[in-house]
């Protein structure tokens, strides 16, 4: 039996189509309900389905009365506010394709993007850095002043045209910008149930930033869709008093916040939440199980891509097995293939691949001549290892890039970040190949703890769970791990740093 999937057909995107209208359906049919909550702890600010689709279409007539075109691109330069998804939608209802992008960019590295992208409209936010590029800029008051405005029409057209543009994170080597049509957010309905469980009923917090495309998809987009309530947390907002004074029943986070959570070991009363949803890296399982054991609540994780979100997923109907990534989403068709391109036998490791006909799909990556999808044969290949069993459970074995090598042996990070995880006097680990010398190449475990450890007690320890080619020949201590804003791992950086100082 070949590691592919044959799903049944799913409806397709009606046309003429508009994401932003679509975002904004089910909430135009309950206008009183709040749509958003910014919550801290002392205040927490609302909005009404009503005050944020106003907002939404008059951002869409202010840009218009600038001179913009449908299909013009417009930079996001904003930071963590309200501001941002505002502008994302607004831009888009008009037709406009709109490009997120971090505050934390630096100068030379937003130039770069807006030398790749040529946008029409620079939207900033204060102390931001900002593109070296003639494009004009509106400021935060101004794209405020907007929201009063008349309500645009929805620009109503292919679902298959732009609209928007996002960049991957680098993971694969250098970021690229990735064009997803406004059929993507139709897509995204296979993860209501098979990754969620996602009820119009539901409060769903977000650990991350406005900014962040997890969050933008995840924390707003979705729950939006389906006439749910998303709660934002301020900066420096305690998670737990915030997921209980608010009420939440979903929780979306990356590994590394679950993390934050459980430091000090103690339980956590969370009454109204049903589970938590976790992805941007692999769960580690001694992470899954000590939040069930705090919360007595489960973690579903997914695994996705700035290309094609997230499409393999476990769920309340369909929990994964321990170690598991989850299973396909209905209607999605991915296969694991080999070195020649063809799908490999159930449970062989091979390259995890989506189909073209993937409605989430993007249209490609930015070219001088608009999208190019690259493919082989009808797969566009992930860069994620992975097996998938007779039940089409997927099994995450690491990225392509982060896979080790040890004496020809292909290893990967995951399995023995989880083995070392498992020591007692461990509190985050990670683990990669680097070259302490011209033409060495050895596995590398990076990990934190209130002081360094025997070297001699690790190998031990790794000894007991590992074969000795997946055992790291080099333990480090450190401060802390590379992480980006929203906790994800950089195991890149980690290897970087270490062979530049040697």
């Amino acid at each position: 039996m070949l590691s592919l999937t044959d799903p049944d057909a799913q409806p397709d995107c009606p046309a003429p189509f508009n994401m932003a209208a679509h975002v904004l359906a089910a909430g135009s049919a309950t206008p009183d309900k709040i749509a958003l909550q910014i919550v801290g702890a002392s205040r927490a600010e609302r909005w009404s389905y009503a005050r944020l689709i106003a907002a939404v279409r008059g951002t869409g007539t202010g840009l218009l009365q600038r001179g913009l075109q449908p299909g013009d691109r417009v930079l996001m330069r904003l930071g963590n506010t309200v501001d941002f998804p505002v502008a994302y939608l607004g831009a888009i209802a008009a037709g406009l394709v709109p490009i997120p992008t971090s505050t934390q960019l630096t100068g030379p590295e937003i130039t770069r993007i807006a030398q790749q992208t040529a946008p029409a409209l620079v939207l900033a936010g204060a102390d931001v850095a900002l593109p070296d590029h003639p494009a004009p800029v509106l400021d935060q008051s101004a794209l405020r002043a907007m929201h009063d405005l008349p309500a645009c029409d929805w620009h109503m057209g292919s679902p298959e045209r732009p609209g928007y543009i996002i960049y991957t994170s680098g993971s694969g080597g250098s970021p690229r910008a990735v064009v997803h049509a406004h059929r993507a957010i139709w897509a995204r309905q296979m993860m209501w149930q098979d990754w969620y469980a996602l009820r119009p009923e539901d409060r769903m917090l977000h650990a991350g930033a406005f900014n962040w495309t997890y969050t933008l998809g995840t924390g707003l987009m979705d729950p939006w869709a389906i006439g749910a309530s998303a709660l934002i947390p301020e900066p420096g907002a305690p998670l737990g008093l915030m997921l209980r004074r608010f009420d939440a029943t979903l929780f979306a986070a990356a590994p590394g916040v679950y993390r934050q959570l459980l430091k000090d070991g103690r339980k956590l009363d969370l009454p109204h939440l049903r589970h938590g949803l976790s992805a941007g890296e692999k769960l580690p399982e001694i992470t899954r199980n000590a939040w069930k054991d705090a919360t007595a609540r489960e973690i579903y994780e997914a695994l996705g891509m700035s290309e094609c979100s997230t499409y393999i997923s476990s769920s309340p109907r369909r929990p994964a097995a321990p170690g598991g990534a989850g299973y396909p989403q209905a209607g999605r068709r991915v296969a694991v293939l080999g070195g020649d391109g063809q799908p490999v036998a159930r449970n062989t490791p091979g390259m995890l691949a989506v189909h073209r006909g993937d409605p989430g799909l993007m249209l490609g990556y930015l070219s001088a001549d608009g999208p190019e999808l690259p493919l082989t044969g009808d797969w566009f290949v992930t860069g994620d290892r992975v097996s998938m069993a007779e039940d089409d459970a997927i099994t995450y074995l690491g990225r392509d890039d982060d896979m080790m090598n040890a004496g020809g042996f292909r290893v990967s990070p995951l399995e023995v970040e989880q083995a070392l995880a498992r020591h007692p006097a461990i509190q985050d680990i990670a683990c990669t190949e680097v070259s302490p010398r011209e033409g060495v190449s050895i596995i590398a475990a990076f990990y934190t703890a209130e002081a360094p450890l025997n070297e001699s007690d690790l190998m031990d320890f790794a000894a007991r769970a590992l074969a000795r080619y997946k055992q790291p020949r080099l333990y480090q201590h450190c401060a802390s791990l590379p992480r980006s804003a929203n906790g994800k791992l950089s195991r890149r950086a980690l290897r970087a740093s270490f062979e530049a100082d040697t």
